[in-house]
This record gives C-alpha cells, sequence and structure tokens, in this order.
C-alpha cells in the first residue's frame, strides 16, 4: 500500500509549472498555471478564460475566450485564440418584452486570409416590422464582411472583444430604426491562413 502512494507522490513531483499566455496582440496576459510532465502534453489543452480576468474590468466578465496552447517555450505555454462567446444570462438580460433580437450567422475572411464565423445580434428599442429586419441584418453582415476584409486576422479579433466592431453596427444600423443594443454573440476560428 505504501509503495502506491510513493509512486503517487514522485509522479507528482516530475511535474513541471508552465504558465499559460495569451498572444502577443492580447498583451502577453498571464491567463493560469498548469503542471505536466512533458510540455508536448500541453498542446492542444483548451483554457476558457474571461475578458474580465484578464484586464481586471468587472463589466467585462460577460466575455468569455476559449484559447488552445499552440506551443511551449522554456516554462510559457503560447496560446492561440479560437474564439468567443458571450453568456447565455447576460444575454437574457438584455432581451427585452416588445422588441426586437435580429441574429445573423455568417462566415468571413480577413485581410490576411484567415476564415471566421461571426455572429452578430442586435436588439430594437421597440417591435420591427420584417423588413426593418431584414434591412437591419442586411447592413450588420455588410459592416462584419467589410471590416473583415480591410484588416488582419489580429486586429479583427481586437475589435470584436473589444467592442469596436458592435459600436461600427450599431451606428450604421441606427439609421433605419432605433436600436437598443448591439453585440458579437459568438465567433469561431474556421480556418489559418488560406495559401495564396
Amino acid at each position: 500500500m505504501a509503495r502506491k502512494v510513493q509512486r503517487k507522490i514522485d509522479k507528482w513531483k516530475s511535474k513541471q509549472w508552465y504558465t499559460m499566455e495569451t498572444p502577443d496582440y492580447m498583451g502577453r496576459i498571464t491567463i493560469g498555471q498548469t503542471p505536466a510532465d512533458e510540455p508536448q502534453k500541453l498542446v492542444g489543452r483548451i483554457i476558457e478564460t474571461t475578458v474580465g480576468e484578464l484586464t481586471n474590468d468587472f463589466s467585462k466578465h460577460n466575455i468569455k475566450l476559449k484559447l488552445r496552447v499552440d506551443d511551449v517555450v522554456g516554462e510559457v505555454a503560447n496560446t492561440k485564440f479560437l474564439g468567443h462567446e458571450i453568456t447565455t444570462d447576460y444575454l437574457r438580460s438584455i432581451v427585452k418584452r416588445q422588441t426586437s433580437r435580429i441574429d445573423s450567422n455568417l462566415n468571413v475572411t480577413t485581410k490576411d486570409g484567415m476564415k471566421i464565423r461571426v455572429k452578430p445580434i442586435c436588439f430594437t428599442v421597440k417591435r420591427a416590422r420584417s423588413s426593418q429586419i431584414k434591412a437591419i441584418r442586411g447592413i450588420m453582415d455588410d459592416v462584419v464582411r467589410k471590416r473583415a476584409s480591410e484588416v488582419e486576422f489580429e486586429q479583427f479579433v481586437e475589435e470584436i472583444v473589444g467592442g469596436k466592431l458592435s459600436a461600427n453596427i450599431y451606428r450604421n444600423v441606427k439609421t433605419i430604426y432605433p436600436i437598443r443594443r448591439v453585440e458579437i454573440r459568438k465567433t469561431e476560428v474556421l480556418a489559418a491562413r488560406v495559401a495564396a
């Protein structure tokens, strides 16, 4: 019996602690630490965190980020952005009666060839007519597509997570109908840069 316990302790002792960090364009912030007996075992591990935890901004705890360990250099596990999502309880809190919720789901390619699925969502002040909903969705899609084609992946992600893209949609859409809120509900990286 004692030998079994000894083996467990030895296995734990042989593990080393690695610091997991966000990508460069997210400021190389430490997400946390994790033990592993071999650095290669960390590659492919998925980590979820919130923007609030990374920035110490409590108002951003509703934005969840999904990152994956891409490689390990020394004691640092570097991560890659896989996507983000807004928490369901936050979405529920902004849905009001007698208003319209307009969802969209589109695949875009950034200037540097990264393919991303983007799901913007828009809430009106009062209930909108179907023709207005159609027009709002059209503008929402145009803004997202246009911006993706103008900037590189890293900047596009920054604008999504930082709220700049939703503010851009809001500005363009409010001319059609009074809008209460615009959010990018979810994103998902579909494919790496397409070879030219």
